[in-house]
Order: C-alpha cells, then structure tokens, then sequence
C-alpha cells in the first residue's frame, strides 16, 4: 500500500524512507544467542560493522557463560545476507551454533550498539 508521499512505502503500519528501492519491505527484529569462540576474538565489534554494513540496528553483548547475545533489526534480506557472513566468522571467530528467536520491533531504535 503506498502513502501519498513519493519515496515512501507503508508495510504492516511501518514507513520505510526510500529513495532508490520503491518496493514494500517489512521490517524484522530478533533475538540471537551465539555459541562458540565467541569472546575474546572480537566478535562483538565484527557483528557490530557487519550490521552497520548491512543497515541493520540493534544491540550485542558477552554474556557469563561464554555466549554472545544480540537484538538485530532490518529488512529479511539485509538480515540473512547479515547472518550468512556472522556465521562465516572470520580469524579467530568461529560460531558454532547461532540460535534466533523472532520477536517484536522497536521502530524508535536508530542504530547498532556494543553493551557492557
């Protein structure tokens, strides 16, 4: 359904601004939880670039027990085109198991954070 502004596509109640890709895209949020060489091999900085690369927002983090956790946001292509190259790992990083849980999206968030 197209709003009366050019450049604008509404899906399911979201505006999605756009300038060159006039398609509806629905925007998806989930929750993840990475397990595997994780920590200490900088893991959270390259899910960090990786995202910004891709458009996506969101939040990740260490967690105790030797997992990563993280909130990503965006389109579904942007987020699978995203978890093929975290799952990729690179150097060190090496994620053996990456579990993703859908939930709700949080349309105020701007941008894509490491937490402490």
């Amino acid at each position: 359904m197209e709003d009366s502004k050019p450049g604008r596509n509404k899906t399911h109640g979201v505006v999605i601004y756009g300038v060159f890709n006039m398609t509806e895209k629905e925007i998806v949020r989930y929750f993840g939880t990475a397990h595997g060489r994780v920590q200490g091999v900088g893991f959270r900085f390259f899910v960090q670039q990786t995202a910004m690369e891709h458009g996506l927002t969101g939040w990740v983090k260490n967690m105790p027990d030797g997992t990563v956790t993280m909130e990503i946001q965006g389109t579904t292509d942007n987020i699978e085109s995203f978890l093929k190259k975290i799952r990729r790992g690179g150097g060190f990083i090496k994620v053996e198991r990456l579990d993703l849980d859908a939930i709700e999206t949080d349309l105020r968030e701007q941008d894509f954070n490491v937490r402490y």
